[in-house]
């Protein structure tokens, strides 16, 4: 039988259940059954929404490149991000991948609010000379470290980064709870497969 959990991954922890190099890993905040494991990867370094399940049909049809689904993103940034800069962004800025030369393609970007999230652990430095934006941008493809090459090439580095959705499955769901399990028609049809 299939199953289907979204969580919210912490900072710092691995995005896998297995022990890796002293780091902390899924395993350390979440039980959840032996045969799920994350769709997707989400940076040590990141945190947020992470979908897990045991369907691998429902892996292969969100990760193919052939398959495009919509990731949000909010992002925290160094400095005030200028509207050029997040016209560069919108449009596909070029970033380097293994050492070649890509063109992001056109991304949906613009400046929010600073959200409500969980306190991070450890907290971003603050420096009281330097201002910080939030920016929400929602990708089609997923290379790797794709949100931080991409700001940084654009002037403005990550400071911090959150997955906030993919497709119609958003933190929001998951209210004040670090789990939720999902039949596998809410999965499909949040993730705009249900036709699939």
């Amino acid at each position: 039988m299939h199953t289907y959990y979204i969580i919210y991954k912490p900072y710092l922890a691995v995005s896998q259940f297995s022990p890796l190099d002293g780091k902390k890993t899924l395993a350390d905040y979440f039980s959840l059954p032996k045969d799920v494991y994350p769709v997707g990867r989400l940076d040590h370094d990141s945190e947020g929404l992470l979908l897990l399940t045991n369907d691998t049909a429902l892996n292969s049809l969100l990760l193919h490149p052939v398959n495009k689904h919509n990731r949000t993103y909010w992002v925290q940034v160094e400095g005030n991000i200028s509207q050029s800069a997040i016209g560069r962004l919108e449009k596909g800025i070029k970033i380097s991948i293994d050492g070649k030369p890509h063109k992001t393609l056109p991304a949906s970007v613009h400046i929010i609010e600073e959200p409500k999230l969980p306190p991070r652990n450890p907290p971003i430095r603050v420096r009281q000379t330097v201002p910080t934006s939030w920016i929400s941008i929602t990708l089609t493809e997923g290379k790797n470290r794709q949100v931080r090459r991409m700001t940084a090439a654009a002037g403005y580095p990550t400071l911090r980064l959150v997955r906030y959705s993919i497709e119609d499955i958003s933190l929001e769901i998951l209210e004040n709870g670090t789990t939720l399990e999902l039949s596998k028609k809410e999965a499909y049809r949040l993730l705009r497969l249900a036709n699939i």
